[in-house]
């Protein structure tokens, strides 16, 4: 059983400080009415949950974790026994051994999201915070079936996004393979015929050499500078003001901003939703939604809100503050806490821009391929033309 500490004032008068075991806040409420005293709080004492090591699962692998413990609960076995037969018959070995580890600790005693803890490499706040509310609520099977949507959906956005910008970076690195291969090796060998047969060089094919001849000779220094650059912004951008100015200037980008919004925004509505639905506090469910919205900015928004809804304010006023969060989902959140269906507005809003988010992306990869296409014709095919008009030239230079 859960352990509650508490302070409370007998009749008295005086303090008293002291931790009871019950097995919920209401039997403990129960239980200090009954010895007369006056309750000034009462919280849970959290236990030291050891963590243990375990490599990351698979978003997917998640996903179907998470459905069938929901169907198998939904039939009546056991979390434990469930457990028992999901680690039979899970193929990831990771997931294998955390589903068999998180069996264990059930068996001593820990509650389920107690002993998902143990893995926070494996199972989000998000995750655990969810199951938590699902066993007080009795409603573990629903909240587990309603995590596994919710995973299913971010893992589709994720390998939308993913997708659109295969292509382009497959192009892009090929530009750079060929470009490099031309300046480091094809460029000099038409140095050399140019300086055999002598005369003039056109100004292009000057720059060309000149480029080509700065590249081969500093070579090291720029490959050493660019690993350079890479370790310090992935540095800077590991640090708390440094992670705040990136994401803040992503957001103000002319074609990735916009997305990079929406994507926030379908995030932040999605996971709302979800948690609220399940049975999470308002309070509790915006922590969580802003530690996973995956953009400083945004965090810091919704931070700052949790804050004023604390001191009674309306969800929908400081979000309409933040700037960060359309119009419109700050009214569709408003009428949603005035008719008093907030989980079905916020899953509205997050379908819409879900759809957004789609269209944005098919938007996004119709314009990067002519985009990339020109940078491969400017680029490749500059150097091409820079090194063939002497060519040109050859006939005359042959004849002296």
């Amino acid at each position: 059983m859960p352990i509650y500490k508490y302070t409370a004032k007998d009749e008295s008068g005086k303090a008293i400080a002291g931790s009871i075991e019950a097995t919920s806040q209401q039997e403990l409420l129960n239980i200090l009415h009954q010895k007369n005293l006056i309750i000034l709080s009462c919280e849970e004492e959290k236990r030291a949950i050891k963590k243990e090591k375990a490599n990351r699962v698979k978003l997917d692998d998640l996903v179907v974790f998470s459905r069938q413990l929901a169907t198998l609960i939904d039939s009546g076995i056991p979390v434990v026994q469930a457990l028992g037969i999901l680690g039979e018959q899970v193929e990831s070995k990771n997931l294998n051994k955390v589903t068999l580890g998180i069996r264990r600790s059930i068996e001593e005693g820990v509650s389920f999201h107690e002993a998902l803890s143990k893995y926070p490499q494996v199972f989000s706040e998000l995750y655990i915070n969810m199951v938590k509310a699902g066993e007080a609520s009795g409603m573990l099977d629903d909240v587990l079936e309603r995590l596994a949507t919710y995973l299913e959906k971010t893992s589709a956005l994720i390998r939308k996004i993913k997708a659109s910008m295969v292509y382009p970076v497959i192009v892009i690195s090929m530009a750079i393979i060929i470009t490099s291969i031309l300046l480091l090796k094809v460029v000099p060998t038409f140095k050399g015929i140019f300086d055999v047969l002598g005369g003039s060089l056109p100004l292009p094919t000057q720059i060309l050499i000149a480029v080509s001849d700065l590249m081969r000779k500093y070579i090291l220094f720029l490959v050493g500078g660019i690993n350079l650059f890479v370790f310090l912004f992935r540095h800077y951008a590991h640090t708390e003001k440094g992670k705040y100015n990136i994401d803040k200037r992503v957001l103000k980008l002319p074609i990735f901003g916009p997305l990079m919004r929406k994507i926030a925004v379908a995030k932040f509505s999605r996971t709302f939703s979800t948690l609220v639905k399940s049975g999470v506090p308002i309070l509790n469910a915006l922590d969580i939604v802003a530690k996973t919205s995956g953009n400083k900015v945004v965090e810091e928004s919704i931070t700052s809100a949790r804050q004023s809804i604390r001191e009674g304010e309306p969800i929908s006023q400081p979000l309409g503050k933040s700037r960060v969060f359309p119009p419109m989902v700050v009214r569709m959140i408003s009428v949603g806490e005035q008719t008093g269906e907030l989980e079905k507005m916020l899953t509205k809003i997050a379908d819409f821009y879900d759809e957004q988010v789609d269209a944005a992306i098919s938007s996004l990869t119709s314009m990067i391929e002519p985009m990339v296409i020109a940078f491969l014709g400017i680029v490749i095919g500059g150097i091409v033309i820079a090194l063939f008009l002497p060519i040109f030239k050859i006939t005359e230079l042959v004849a002296r």
